[in-house]
Formats: structure tokens, sequence, C-alpha cells
């Protein structure tokens, strides 16, 4: 016999992934018109849930969505829906959109049309060994998205395009400047390590505030390392001590290289005997202790 069809919940009905269906009139479908999460789950606890759904709550009142459901019913939804699928390590999304109207008009729809609500699980895959061991690359590209990336919405094309273009490129993950200074990842939080001080974006609407984001700065200030939240300028990261990407599903990841759009590229963090960049000792460190602390906390 196969695998068991993975379950999703959609507005309010838990059925078989492959079945779920929306109305092509859908406001997420027509304008990108909703909000999303991406919580990690341990041994079949989502980790920082509570963070994640303040998180949600901040994007659904700043784009005028009411929360079509209350904090015990989240939990209670979530929950089974981890259970329905198996436990264990889980990366759980869950999407809110304006719902579907009558027909196509940029104004919201009456109030009493519902929001859609759907949610899924996928495995949360490990690191890659390779990253692991040599770290990875990056591509600075220019950031072309909206002017709120505080906003989890789900309007990603600009993230998805420059995360393909990193890819064609050979480099991991995309990392976009604005104006001469780095911002975030096309999907992370980028870090950079300077002696004892660890240089960060400050949360304005230029990034998203990352959940892992603020747990990783949790651990810095635990390990006695000083804070600077400050827009890093493109031309001093091949001066980093060490560079760190953060993501809810993919941990703290070692960047060893930095790619350029003009094809140059450049090495960053410690050198080993062969003159190969390689992931630093205080990146081992965090990325041991946030591993542990996730896979040992509570939602």
């Amino acid at each position: 016999m196969g695998q068991p069809l993975p379950t999703a919940w959609l507005n309010d009905h838990f059925l078989p992934l492959a079945e779920a269906r929306i109305s092509p009139l859908d406001r997420g479908f027509l304008f990108g018109d909703g909000v999303y999460e991406v919580i990690p789950v341990y041994d079949g606890r989502p980790f920082r849930l509570e963070a994640h759904l303040d998180r949600l709550d901040y994007s659904l009142d700043e784009i005028r969505i009411r929360n079509p459901l209350s904090r015990p019913d989240w939990r209670r939804v979530l929950g089974e829906l981890v259970e329905r699928n198996g436990g264990g390590d889980q990366s759980l999304y869950l999407q809110v959109t304006r719902g579907a109207d009558e027909g196509r008009d940029h104004g919201f729809p009456d109030p009493s049309v519902p929001a859609t609500r759907f949610a899924m699980t996928s495995p949360l895959k490990p690191m890659p060994n390779r990253i692991r061991e040599q770290g990875a690359s990056v591509l600075l590209l220019p950031d072309e998205r909206w002017a709120r990336c505080d906003i989890k919405a789900i309007t990603l094309l600009a993230n998805v395009l420059a995360r393909q273009t990193a890819r064609e490129m050979g480099a991991d993950e995309a990392v976009l400047e604005r104006d001469g200074q780095l911002m975030e990842g096309s999907s992370t939080t980028l870090y950079a390590l300077f002696g004892e001080t660890v240089v960060t974006a400050p949360r304005d609407h230029r990034i998203l505030p990352g959940i892992t984001r603020e747990v990783v700065l949790d651990l810095v200030r635990a390990a006695g390392l000083d804070i600077r939240e400050a827009h890093l300028p493109c031309g001093e990261l091949a001066a980093a001590d060490e560079c760190w990407l953060s993501s809810s599903s993919r941990e703290l990841i070692p960047v060893t290289r930095v790619h350029l759009a003009d094809g140059a590229s450049h090495a960053v963090g410690p050198v080993d005997d062969s003159g190969r960049s390689r992931p630093g000792p205080v990146w081992a460190r965090l990325a041991g202790e946030l591993h542990e602390l996730a896979r040992n906390a509570q939602a």
C-alpha cells in the first residue's frame, strides 16, 4: 500500500489535501489578498505557536481582515491537523484570504463574505550536510518587493523571482538590498558577526519580523554578544567574521560565499587550511542551541 494522503484543513473541514478546492473568485487567487504563517513542528509540538498567532493577528489587522478563528480554535485546529498527519517533525502552513465574492472588484466585498481558511503540513526537512559542512551561498539582488514587508502577505512574486534568480546563479538564497543597504533574504533573516557584535536589520516596514529572529537574538544575548540593529551597507558584508540566515523552517544557516549580480563573488567567514571559507564557531554554537531549544520547548 502507498503512503496515506496528507490531510489538509479548509473552511472548517478536514479532508485529503489532493481534494481541497477553492473558488476561482477567491481574492487570494485573484489579488493575492491574504496572509499566511509557517510554523515548525518538532515531535508533534508547534514551536513558538503563540508568537506565530500573534503575528497572524498583526498581519490580518494591517490588511483589515477579521481573524476568522479565536485563539483556542486555532490551537485546536492546528493541533488536530498535526496529529492527523502523523505528528513528528512537520512544517505547518496556514493561510487566510478575504474570501470569494461574486465577481472581481478591487474594493472589499460585503462583510458577510466569509474569509477563506486553509492549513496544511509537509515534512520538515533537516539542513543538508553540504550546507552544514561547507555553508550556503547567497546572491545580492535589488529589493523589488512592496513597501509593507512587515505584513506576511501571500503576494510573494518578487520573492519568488529573487529566489529563482539566485538558484540560476548557483546560490542557495537571495539577499535583498535597498539603497545600498542589506535588508533580508527572500525568505530569511540576515545576520553578520563583527567581533563581538551581531548586526541585523531593525524591525520596521522593510523587513518581516521573523519569529526565529527573536529566538536567535535571545541566544545571541545569552552568549554574551552585543546586538546592533541596523541595515548593513552591502560593501561591509565581506568583512564579517561570520554570516548567517534564519527562518522558521530552516533554523540557523551558515553563509560562506556571497555572489554579486555582475558575476563576481567573495568568501565570508573563517577560512580553513585549504583556503576555503567554512561555517564559524559562533554559528555552530548558536545553531546547536537553537535546535535543542526547538526540540525541547513547548508550543
